[in-house]
């Protein structure tokens, strides 16, 4: 930590500070990935971020719909289009963050293209331009920038991000960013999308991986936001959590799938192999309520050899099943010390 953070006001708890920084050094090691593995990481992560972030959103396509309409360019039988665009204006706009990962400065004009990159097939003439009425944020008492001056709250915030970029740590400037930002408001939708890809592009410019908020942390997420107006470490803490636990789901995929750099799997096996019980366990912590077939098509497993694992971490009061057969998901039992 440079000589300004030791100065300044902390925003971060120093633990989860350490281990997010001690995460990323673990990831770090593993380069140079094959080029093959790049490739299928970053479309890994775009389908991945592409769902949560509309999942946030309420948008209603599942992990695996999401991953049709992008590769493959198909409508979802019984899904609106709205729901459709806004999975496709993601995923382009995703793809955009990675012409911005490098050390030249940000602009203006690459937050407006983010959200025209997003937002051009629901409403071309309001994509990639600030809003000029005033909104508001549903269970929100704080009030976003007013349209006069929304202009020069952009400017004022790219100046700060170009400033504080190499002055702070970087899960705490990304969570920053993203929470100064979303304050300003200044598209008449998409904003939280926005939000979210500006937090992962400070990410992967300070050589973290991607950070994905599911769905089912809505409410901590939009909570400690809520309250980051007066306290920003609740908020700052969150997000280093989700970074912390997205490292560790990635730190998983290159161990299981054999990933170069001689790193342990959870079982204390060499690189692949892996305990499923154990790679079941981690997802189902990092994804609180996630589903059977999503855990088979994370593990590419088959559904009855995952259902069996869930059974005997279910027998052995691990994890436990919440909610109707159709709607529910699995969870971790968290006074078991695990």
């Amino acid at each position: 930590m440079n000589q300004f953070y030791k100065m300044r006001k902390k925003y971060i708890s120093p633990d989860l500070l350490q281990t997010a920084e001690d995460l990323r050094d673990r990831v770090i090691a593993l380069r140079p990935f094959p080029e093959e593995t790049l490739k299928s990481l970053r479309e890994y992560y775009r389908i991945g971020l592409t769902y949560t972030s509309n999942a946030l959103e309420g948008n209603s396509l599942t992990e695996s719909e999401t991953k049709v309409v992008i590769e493959d360019g198909l409508t979802i039988e019984g899904k609106p289009l709205h729901d459709v665009y806004e999975a496709v204006g993601h995923a382009h706009a995703y793809d955009y963050i990675y012409t911005l990962a490098t050390s030249k400065p940000l602009e203006e004009k690459d937050i407006r293209e983010l959200h025209r990159l997003f937002y051009e097939k629901i409403d071309v003439e309001k994509a990639g331009h600030y809003r000029t009425v005033p909104v508001f944020i549903s269970g929100s008492r704080y009030a976003v920038s007013p349209a006069p001056r929304i202009e020069s709250d952009m400017r004022r915030f790219v100046k700060w991000f170009n400033d504080n970029e190499h002055k702070m740590p970087t899960p705490e400037f990304a969570a920053l960013a993203h929470q100064k930002f979303v304050f300003i408001h200044p598209f008449i939708d998409g904003n939280g999308r926005v939000a979210r890809l500006i937090l992962n592009l400070a990410l992967i410019r300070g050589e973290y991986t991607i950070a994905l908020i599911p769905s089912v942390l809505r409410h901590e997420y939009v909570q400690s936001l809520e309250l980051s107006h007066k306290t920003p470490n609740v908020f700052v803490d969150f997000i280093a959590s989700r970074i912390i636990e997205t490292q560790k789901d990635l730190l998983r995929l290159l161990n299981y799938g054999g990933g170069n750099g001689g790193e342990k799997s959870s079982n204390g096996g060499e690189n692949g192999g892996g305990n499923l019980e154990e790679l079941i366990m981690e997802l189902i912590i990092q994804y609180p309520g996630i589903k059977a077939p999503a855990i088979a098509e994370k593990l590419q497993k088959s559904l009855r050899t995952t259902q069996r694992y869930l059974k005997v971490l279910s027998d052995d009061r691990r994890i436990e099943f919440r909610g109707a057969t159709k709607n529910g998901g699995y969870y971790q039992i968290m006074d078991n010390k695990y």
